[in-house]
């Protein structure tokens, strides 16, 4: 059986890694998304076991000490991370991972599994990044400006992926995506 691969999709909050995650999900049928752990808690319209596993700093921090998960950060006060043994059963079973994580994340992976193809997702500019920060209506302005703060530091990871991609137009950077791992999938 054909070992399956890492696609580690990165990009600075409001640049719309989610929903891109969610749509290429939705056109590749055979790429498993991975759900991370969180201590945050759930937002509108999240569910848990689908967007998140939401679960208690304490839970957290023992999962840690265990070493349970592949990656781990903290980020604006809550702990994310990827659980290890979900990633290393799927891949042994052949099956291609999905995994939508910060750049510091990203590069504990590719350290792990240094085949994993890691995409990068960019704003067209720190002023549309900002724009969008505050459309989503659930920030209040000083934590927008620490976003916008982490997102100038996360785009200089940016030339440690293999791809960038711009997300100017939704579309275009879901199928600009959807195309990089297709052919990647397919081994070219």
């Amino acid at each position: 059986m054909r070992k399956g691969q890492i696609f580690v999709i990165s990009a600075p909050s409001g640049c719309g890694k989610t929903t891109i995650c969610k749509r290429i999900s939705k056109k590749i049928k055979f790429l498993v998304p991975s759900i991370s752990v969180t201590t945050r808690r759930p937002r509108p319209g999240e569910r848990r076991g689908k967007d998140y596993y939401y679960i208690s700093r304490r839970f957290f921090e023992k999962e840690i000490k265990k070493g349970n998960l592949l990656e781990w950060e903290e980020n604006f006060g809550y702990l994310y991370g990827t659980p290890k043994r979900f990633i290393r059963e799927k891949l042994k079973r052949g099956k291609n991972l999905l995994l939508s994580i910060d750049v510091k994340g990203a590069m504990n992976v590719k350290k792990i599994f240094p085949e994993s193809t890691l995409i990068f997702i960019k704003p067209p500019s720190m002023a549309e990044l900002a724009r969008r920060l505050k459309s989503r209506n659930t920030d209040a302005d000083a934590e927008i400006g620490d976003r916008l703060k982490i997102a100038k530091k996360e785009l200089k990871f940016a030339k440690r992926y293999n791809y960038v991609v711009v997300n100017k137009k939704l579309e275009d950077a879901v199928n600009e995506v959807v195309s990089i791992i297709k052919k990647k999938m397919k081994g070219k």
